[in-house]
């Protein structure tokens, strides 16, 4: 009988991706990495299909929670592709530049327990492997709580931090007809956002993010 997590590793593996924030060197402003997130807060998601707002706790993660609100700030969550939707899974996004990429892994989140399960509407970073989360997330599109405790990359679970709020709908409109397909085809392509743009034309983008005061 095959294991029910025998898969993960191909769900999971993934582009740890990053912002266009940074000089020409490819440096992150270290004032940005400075940003310490407030202990909750809402932001909210301009995308191709509509307005969807998360509900934050810094509790839950931490880490990433700064990394995210860091993120944020920093105009990350601009003309990002939302490039692997896998009907009653995940819906997940994140730039595609490995220049950039290479700068964010730099400066890793460490893992932390789970302390949020991976119900419906929570979002969480992705991640291949031990210490490994950076700027990919997905949102769950359903009750994955079995995430909550799967061993991957010698690390326990993916750790939400933060919940879907309004616009759930919204969300479940992203084009899901790729599948996995477009995240399997990334690592051997030079340049990946334009290689989408061109071969899946479909996929929905997140315009902007913002916090909400």
């Amino acid at each position: 009988m095959q294991n029910k997590h025998s898969k993960l590793p191909l769900l999971f593996a993934l582009l740890l991706s990053i912002s266009s924030i940074f000089s020409q060197s490819n440096e992150i402003n270290p004032d940005i990495l400075k940003l310490k997130a407030p202990e909750k807060f809402k932001a909210k998601f301009e995308t191709t299909q509509g307005d969807f707002e998360v509900s934050i706790e810094r509790k839950f993660s931490p880490m990433a929670v700064d990394r995210f609100y860091q993120l944020i700030k920093s105009g990350y969550f601009t003309d990002i592709p939302i490039y692997r939707v896998v009907k009653n899974f995940v819906a997940q996004f994140g730039t595609v530049d490995g220049a950039l990429d290479s700068a964010w892994s730099k400066h890793i989140i460490i893992d932390e327990p789970v302390k949020m399960s991976n119900d419906t509407g929570t979002i969480a970073f992705a991640r291949a492997g031990k210490n490994t989360r950076g700027t990919t997330l997905f949102i769950n599109l359903k009750n994955n709580s079995r995430l909550d405790t799967v061993s991957y990359g010698e690390t326990l679970g993916f750790p939400p931090f933060g919940k879907v709020t309004t616009g759930l709908d919204v969300i479940y409109k992203f084009y899901d007809g790729y599948g996995d397909e477009p995240r399997l085809k990334l690592d051997s392509v030079p340049n990946a956002r334009e290689f989408l743009k061109k071969n899946y034309p479909k996929l929905e983008y997140i315009k902007k993010a913002w916090v909400l005061e």
